[in-house]
This record gives C-alpha cells, sequence and structure tokens, in this order.
C-alpha cells in the first residue's frame, strides 16, 4: 500500500525540520572528523527562504486581525493561528536543515548532503574527475536522473541549480529516500563554493590513492 510509506516520510522529515531546528538554535558546532571540510549549498534559496519567512511572520497578526472581526467562530481564530505558526516554524526548520547538513569533503569520502533528507557518501575509490560546473535545470526537485549522452546523472538540485560535476569510475548507486538511486555514472551536485569544494576533493582523492598505493606496495 503506497499510503504507508509516503506517510512515513512524511513524518520523518516532519521530526527532522524540528530537530533540526532546534539543533540550529542551540548553536550547536558541526561534528567533523579532523582534516573534514564543510561546504554550504544554502546561498542559492537564501534570499528566497528569507522573503518566505519574513512574509509568514508579517501575515500571522494581519491574518488574525481578520478573521477575529470577520468570522464569528473563535475556534477559527485559533485554527488559522495554529497553522500559520506551525507554517513559519517549518520553514524555519527546513532553512535550519540546509544550514546544519553542509556538504563533507574529508578521508571517508564525499558526503552529499540536502537538508535532513538526503545523505550518502561516494568513496574516492570510485570518483574519476570533479569540476566545476553550473548548471540550470528545469525543475527544482531535490533529486533528479537525467541520461548525458550514454551516461546516466544523478542531480542533487538545489534551488533548481548545480555547480559541481563528479564523475564516477563506474555506475555507483546511493541510498535515497524512496530507497536506491539508480546506479549513475556522474553526479552533479550544487555548493557555494565550487572552486574551494573541487579543490577540497581533489586534494582528498590524491591522499586516499596515496594510500591505497602505498597499502598496495606493503
Amino acid at each position: 500500500m503506497q499510503v504507508i510509506p509516503i506517510l512515513r516520510r512524511v513524518a520523518v522529515m516532519e521530526a527532522a525540520m524540528w530537530r533540526s531546528m532546534f539543533v540550529w538554535l542551540r548553536r550547536k558546532p558541526l561534528t567533523t572528523a579532523p582534516g573534514d571540510e564543510v561546504f554550504s549549498y544554502l546561498g542559492v534559496v537564501k534570499p528566497i527562504l528569507g522573503v518566505f519567512i519574513g512574509l509568514s511572520a508579517v501575515e500571522l497578526p494581519i491574518f488574525d486581525l481578520i478573521i477575529r472581526n470577520v468570522v464569528p467562530w473563535e475556534p477559527a481564530r485559533w485554527i488559522a493561528l495554529g497553522l500559520g505558526v506551525w507554517g513559519l516554524l517549518w520553514m524555519i526548520g527546513l532553512f535550519a536543515s540546509l544550514k546544519i547538513n553542509p556538504h563533507v569533503v574529508g578521508a571517508a569520502g564525499l558526503r552529499v548532503r540536502a537538508g535532513s533528507t538526503i545523505d550518502f557518501t561516494v568513496d574516492w575509490a570510485d570518483v574519476d574527475t570533479v569540476s566545476k560546473a553550473y548548471r540550470s535545470l528545469p525543475s527544482s526537485k531535490s533529486v533528479q536522473v537525467e541520461q548525458d549522452g550514454d551516461r546516466t546523472v544523478l542531480n542533487i538540485v538545489t534551488g533548481g541549480q548545480t555547480s559541481v560535476d563528479v564523475r564516477l569510475r563506474r555506475p555507483v548507486s546511493v541510498g535515497l529516500p524512496k530507497g536506491p538511486s539508480e546506479p549513475a555514472e556522474e553526479l552533479r551536485l550544487y555548493a557555494d563554493d565550487p572552486d574551494g569544494f573541487v579543490r577540497a576533493c581533489r586534494r582528498a582523492a590524491a591522499a586516499d590513492h596515496a594510500i591505497m598505493r602505498h597499502a598496495q606496495e606493503s
């Protein structure tokens, strides 16, 4: 039955939003391994999220005033107010989830994230090249799969954009909210600082390859 998995994903996402908001408000520092570098992807959506949060905060007292004077049923006011507050907090939670879950480049691999819902790691042994390339996609869906010639491309999209191309040595399937992805030969994602992201990936990949060569020679 399709309804139950959908409801389960919605419940998980809802809980993650609240958890992200509380973690962000506590200003808890990110937990990373020594040598890891973190890269945000919030910049492209930060302005629009800020506008939505600001408008929601302004609309709350306005709608409350309108309902209080137009609708004679008192519970309607509290229902509308509750929904408005929930919507505002949900958007703050979404912002927080993007803020506290950056991409991570380190010895363990390339950890790709998108809020609280997408979190997977690609081993450096599977990475061929990493390069900067800005692309705009027709849809703003977080996960998009497309064909580019004979390659299957997995796009992890932020604000309808990607800024980094990761070519893979072999088809790789990663864990996504709806289950394992289709095996892809290329991964595209968004980072606010694609130049720094690419440099960090190349350093980490080179270090990993050096360790592997040393292990093979020993």
